[in-house]
């Protein structure tokens, strides 16, 4: 393991207590309101969210493999894989910033479509970040792990535990994961971003609350992904005494 994959090893370990802690009271408090909120948006809207979180989820394991290009990357070492990986993130980022605030200033209409075009942009991100680290994601598994990573982002405490061990342990245990539960996956992603996106449909401040929320969301995601498969590369390199 050389100096490079050292730091990272340690980043990854610190990043893994992170994910394992509760969270923080003021994250409890913004669960109960938001299960307040919720209560109060018409049965419709929520049936069109989880329609299109369900329906957009399933597409893009196709959709995104087929525009993902195969085999663009010839990384050898690992801080070029993450370094690229912030490169892609940052395109990622900046596109889901535009199209959060377009949609936010858009009033109710375009705010619900934020959903599935957010949506699609996270997991097109997520199949460029296996290419640079040199999974194939035309190997169903490697797709199957994708939503994994993905659960592990937007997650509830308890399940995030659960999604973090299954990450961990994917090379050597996943046949046992190969199965996806998605209504609890579609639950927990809207449990985890209902409350600030909410706020995105109201008048006057929806685009800049959008262009931040996306922000945000992104810049997670690409935390979770990068230390997912950092986990996966540094399995194979000696691990420090």
């Amino acid at each position: 393991m050389n100096e490079y994959e050292l730091a990272a090893f340690r980043e990854v370990e610190e990043w893994k207590r992170k994910m394992v802690k509760r969270s923080s009271l003021l994250n409890r408090l913004s669960k109960k309101a938001q299960t307040k909120m919720n209560n109060l948006i018409p049965d419709k809207v929520h049936q069109i969210m989880t329609e299109s979180i369900s329906s957009m989820v399933k597409a893009t394991l196709i959709g995104s493999n087929l525009t993902t290009r195969k085999n663009q990357f010839s990384l050898d070492s690992l801080a070029e894989m993450d370094n690229q990986l912030a490169k892609k993130l940052d395109t990622y980022r900046k596109t889901a910033i535009v199209e959060g605030a377009g949609t936010g200033a858009g009033g109710l209409l375009l705010g619900l479509a934020d959903f599935p075009l957010l949506l699609s942009i996270k997991m097109k991100f997520l199949f460029e970040a296996a290419s640079v680290y040199g999974f194939d994601t035309t190997n169903y598994e490697e797709r199957i792990f994708i939503l994994h990573v993905f659960k592990l982002a937007f997650s509830s405490d308890e399940n995030r535990r659960e999604a973090l061990q299954i990450v961990e342990d994917w090379d050597d245990s996943k046949e046992k994961y190969m199965e996806m539960n998605w209504q609890e996956f579609q639950q927990e992603y809207r449990d985890y971003i209902d409350f600030v996106k909410m706020l995105q449909l109201v008048p006057g401040i929806g685009a800049a609350i959008g262009a931040y929320a996306n922000n945000n969301l992104l810049e997670h995601l690409g935390e979770v992904a990068k230390n997912a498969y950092r986990m996966r590369k540094l399995k194979i390199a000696p691990k420090p005494d």
